[in-house]
C-alpha cells in the first residue's frame, strides 16, 4: 500500500509541476497576444487617420480627349 501512495504521490507531483509550467507559457503567450493586438490596433489608428487626412489623389484619365478651345464671338479664345 506504501508503495502505490508512493508512485501516485510522485505521479501527482509531476503533474503538477508540468501544470505550472503550462501555466507560465499561457500567461507569456497571452502578454505576447496583447501586444501583438495593441500594436494592432495602433497600425489601423494610423491607418484610419491617414487615410483621413491624406486622401488618395484621383488620377486623370489620361484616355479622354481635353477640352477644345472654342473661339468666341470677339475672336478669342476661351477655354
Amino acid at each position: 500500500m506504501e508503495r502505490v501512495n508512493t508512485k501516485l504521490y510522485l505521479r501527482n507531483y509531476y503533474i503538477l509541476k508540468e501544470n505550472e509550467r503550462l501555466r507560465k507559457k499561457a500567461q507569456l503567450l497571452n502578454q505576447e497576444n496583447q501586444a501583438l493586438l495593441s500594436e494592432l490596433k495602433q497600425k489601423q489608428k494610423l491607418a484610419k487617420s491617414s487615410a483621413t487626412s491624406n486622401p488618395i489623389p484621383t488620377i486623370p484619365d489620361l484616355n479622354t480627349t481635353p477640352p477644345t478651345p472654342t473661339m468666341g464671338p470677339s475672336g478669342s479664345q476661351h477655354p
